[in-house]
């Protein structure tokens, strides 16, 4: 691994099963409070699923921990298009070719605000040729990035997670990378605990440049996430596919709770909720009522005193890592 991670797994209500397509399946979803790791909301939440772009999660995480580890600076990193982008379908709205070049921090705003699954590769391909280079190894780079992003995955717990590109995309010839709505959660906390990812992630919009051939070009990149716009939302990330259906990470923050602790101290309880659907057509709506749900339940067993009976079903225990 690239950092070193800790994570407490805390399984979630119900037992993996079988992926299945987004016509099969209901929905999934999984909402908890991320400081605590209480769980507020959870249905079918060890379900495996595609989750289409929420797939670039994961992407941004080991990204910046790859620029955390080398003490480099994503804003001046320049990273190149591979030719591997030319089997990517699907929007191109950077007009990227083989050959520009792009600050990693703009390529992962691209990816993470846009959905851009070039800047995606792009980004899995500049890293994963480093991650081989300092192993004195050849082979394909991206596959090498998706191998950090799976390690990243199992060390977290996310057990019931496996992905097989750094986009999200169901590609032709290529197994579909599959997550689970509780494993996406666990992302989601891991991510937004990097300054560096939570701060792309809750732009509304953000102007990128690229250098090619003809100059440089500049674009805006505007975030997919519609519930950005409301107050304390942090992110994280959109997707959608045909085999994934519609899906969300969604996080709120609220101001962090001060009390009187009984020696006269105070006390700070920071308090930020994340829900993930998975395969709803309505997902922001959805997303956005959990998320209401989600405080209520919060606030009323924060006022009972926080009481746990059974830590393996009610909590998602996430330490930060050292």
């Amino acid at each position: 691994m690239l950092t070193r991670i800790l994570f407490r797994l805390i399984p979630v209500l119900m037992a993996s099963a079988p992926a299945l397509s987004s016509a099969q399946a209901p929905e999934s979803v999984m909402v908890v409070e991320a400081w605590s790791g209480k769980v507020l909301v959870a249905a079918n939440a060890s379900t495996k699923r595609p989750v289409a772009s929420l797939t670039k999660i994961a992407t941004g995480a080991v990204a910046i921990d790859w620029a955390n580890a080398n003490q480099s600076d994503i804003a001046t990193i320049m990273v190149t298009v591979p030719d591997s982008v030319a089997m990517i379908g699907g929007p191109n709205p950077m007009r990227l070719v083989p050959g520009d070049r792009i600050s990693l921090r703009d390529a992962l705003t691209s990816a993470l605000l846009g959905s851009d699954n070039l800047a995606a590769q792009t980004v899995a391909d500049h890293i994963g040729r480093d991650i081989l280079s300092r192993r004195g190894s050849g082979g394909d780079p991206v596959g090498a990035f998706v191998g950090e992003m799976n390690r990243l995955s199992r060390a977290i717990g996310a057990a019931n997670t496996r992905f097989t590109n750094p986009h999200g995309l169901e590609l032709q010839g290529q197994a579909v990378g599959t997550s689970t709505a509780a494993d996406i959660t666990r992302l989601s906390i891991y991510a937004m605990r990097r300054a560096a990812f939570n701060y792309i992630v809750r732009q509304k919009e953000r102007r990128v440049t690229v250098s090619g051939q003809g100059g440089n070009r500049s674009f805006t990149v505007k975030n997919t996430n519609e519930l950005i716009t409301e107050p304390g939302m942090l992110g994280v990330k959109t997707g959608t596919t045909n085999a994934a259906g519609p899906c969300l990470s969604a996080c709120q923050e609220r101001d962090p709770l001060v009390r009187k602790k009984p020696d006269g101290s105070k006390g700070v309880t920071p308090r930020r909720v994340i829900a993930v659907v998975l395969n709803n057509p309505d997902r922001f709506n959805r997303a956005r009522a959990l998320i209401q749900q989600g405080w209520g339940i919060y606030d009323q067993w924060l006022a009972n005193g926080a009481p746990v009976q059974d830590p393996r079903r009610e909590l998602l225990k996430a330490d930060d890592p050292l």
